[in-house]
């Protein structure tokens, strides 16, 4: 027989989100009352969407699904993605920056973390933020560009701390040479989002220290204060140090869908001048088929003007529920950032054991949270709520969070 993978011998048993749906099934075991409707348990932990697909937009993907069984509109493989979507997301996200050839069209951000984590390989250092998305880190483990277990983290991961005492920005000067560093405005979790200050200092960084950013903008669309940045590229000098995913999972309801795509500035060049656009290509052609033609054509529908139109509805609500979270726990003396730009709730109780916290509000409330430790070292004393969630629920929770 053949021996396991080291790798993932050096990963730590159980993903954040499985560990918790877990503890979630053992609990409601134990606890007959959550079948009842006062003692059901009311999730704000994942950030998972709830609400239907608003009616534009599935049209679109109704469309995309009729037209597959014509001779005339059936279509098949498109591993690079409708060459009319790719067109649009720079219209749309990107003014027209990038051409066809630098957007890249996948079955979301996620997927498109563990392709890049592929491309650049285990040689390659990793940098995150601290706390920071698991599989930034995770990933990295997988592919070997990180080690086990050791102490509050990984080996081989340089953790950067995002604390209030620092405003959830990370300290540049520890910023390793020749890393890949995951940095995600809105972040997730702490809700968090870089001026276009912090983030010209983070390109200068990149530049200086020979790192390419790994730019998460999946919550983008959820910035409401217009000084703030939406996208790496509106830094000068990024298209040379950093690649952008993003998603229509949190703004369109695509959780279940999939759909994202990534920018791959052909501009950005290895260290002896290689393209890492071209390396992307042959990546995602070897590995990867294409996002499915209906999640595509649901794709292009959400950026017509009317579905933009439902993208801004859907996250007003979301970000609707999270104005309600937030305004819950500072009403009981709780810290909390986040909830304005973003559809997360970092809520700080100091000197506590994040689990300790975690299992409190699921036995006290009925209310399913996230850990904050399970998002790396400087996440422990401190809880993510998700703002994904129906109206009601959202109050209901509101509600029992009181008995704290």
């Amino acid at each position: 027989m053949i021996s396991r993978n080291p790798c993932i011998a050096n990963i730590k048993a159980g993903y954040l989100f499985p560990e918790i749906a877990r503890r979630r099934r053992e609990f409601a075991a134990a606890h007959p009352d959550t079948a009842s409707p006062e003692g059901r348990i009311i999730s704000l932990g994942i950030g998972n969407t709830t609400e239907p697909i608003l009616p534009h937009i599935n049209a679109g993907l109704v469309g995309g699904a009729e037209a597959l069984g014509s001779v005339e509109t059936y279509s098949g493989y498109q591993d690079d993605g409708l060459l009319e979507l790719r067109e649009k997301i720079s219209a749309v996200f990107y003014r027209g920056r990038f051409g066809a050839d630098e957007v890249f069209i996948s079955d979301g951000a996620k997927c498109d973390i563990g392709r890049l984590q592929l491309l650049f390989g285990a040689s390659t250092p990793a940098a995150v933020q601290d706390p920071s998305y698991p599989v930034y880190v995770d990933g990295s483990v997988l592919i070997g560009a990180a080690g086990g277990w050791e102490g509050l983290g990984y080996r081989g991961v340089t953790y950067l701390p995002c604390t209030a005492e620092n405003g959830y920005f990370p300290d540049l000067t520890k910023l390793p040479a020749g890393c890949v560093l995951y940095f995600c405005s809105p972040n997730n979790p702490t809700g968090a989002v870089a001026s276009r200050e912090q983030l010209a200092a983070l390109v200068r960084a990149a530049v200086e220290k020979g790192a390419i950013i790994i730019f998460d903008a999946a919550y983008s669309e959820y910035i409401r204060d217009p000084a703030l940045p939406r996208s790496i590229y509106e830094i000068e000098g990024a298209c040379a140090c950093a690649i952008e995913v993003n998603s229509f999972s949190k703004p369109a309801g695509f959780t279940g869908v999939r759909l994202g795509w990534s920018v791959v500035p052909k501009e950005l060049k290895y260290s002896g001048g290689e393209s890492v656009n071209a390396d992307w290509i042959r990546v995602c052609g070897t590995i990867f088929n294409g996002a499915s033609n209906i999640a595509q054509a649901g794709g292009l529908a959400a950026l017509d003007d009317e579905g933009l139109g439902e993208i801004r509805k859907l996250t007003d609500f979301y970000l609707g529920n999270a104005k309600l979270i937030r305004t819950a726990l500072r009403n009981l003396g709780i810290t909390c950032v986040g909830g304005d730009n973003s559809p997360y709730i970092w809520a700080k109780f100091p000197g506590r054991d994040s689990w300790e916290v975690f299992s409190e509000i699921l036995e006290k409330c009925r209310v399913l949270t996230t850990p904050g430790s399970g998002f790396g070292p400087a996440g422990q004393g401190f809880i993510r709520f998700s703002a994904f969630g129906h109206r009601a629920d959202v109050e209901e929770a509101c509600r029992r969070l009181a008995v704290l």
